[in-house]
């Protein structure tokens, strides 16, 4: 049985927005930092970007206009979580601070913009799903840090750079810096 608050009015809801190139370590990030709210007695929910590609955003593509509309989607289900004291942590790519700050619009002062920050040619390494690859065989068009532009932050609340730490040291640091956001005063 899965630690959970007494009540989820027990914690306060806050929405953790992990976002980078593909390949730099968002996913991984957000599954650690789930296991870790879970064994500090909080509950919360993942909404990655692939996996709403499958199901609520198929219908969209890769073009600035549907990327834009795949983050506003994801950053009202999102608010829909955090109006109910859930903590949600979102992995997407959001390549345009434009993206960005739409998303911290739609949810407000809850919101908490983490940057992780990867090189590219260390995420090209690490390219465990062959995307670069075929992108720079020209089989994939529209890809972020290729063909699409990535606009590197200026206002993340935090900086993760996964090439100079390990996962688990920056999980432990983005905990850090919100652990004192999760608790309910009531």
């Amino acid at each position: 049985m899965p630690n959970l608050p007494s009540s989820i009015s027990a914690q306060n809801g806050l929405v953790i927005w992990l976002f980078g190139l593909s390949g730099s370590g968002k996913t991984t990030i957000s599954n650690l930092l789930g296991e870790q709210l879970k064994a500090e007695g909080y509950f919360s929910v993942a909404l990655d970007g692939d996996a709403l590609r499958e199901g609520i955003n198929k219908d969209l593509g890769f073009s600035e206009q549907d990327r834009t509309e795949n983050i506003r989607r994801a950053a009202e289900i999102a608010k829909l979580m955090l109006n109910n004291n859930i903590i949600t942590i979102c992995s997407f790519i959001t390549p345009l601070q434009t993206q960005r700050t739409l998303a911290a619009e739609i949810i407000g002062d809850r919101y908490f913009e983490v940057f992780i920050d990867c090189p590219l040619n260390i995420c090209q390494e690490r390219d465990v799903k062959g995307l670069y690859r075929d992108a720079n065989q020209n089989l994939i068009t529209n890809f972020t840090g290729v063909s699409a532009k990535f606009e590197p932050s200026t206002h993340a609340n935090l900086v993760i750079k996964t090439n100079t730490e390990n996962a688990t040291q920056s999980t432990n640091r983005l905990f850090s810096a919100i652990s004192h956001q999760l608790k309910s005063s009531s």
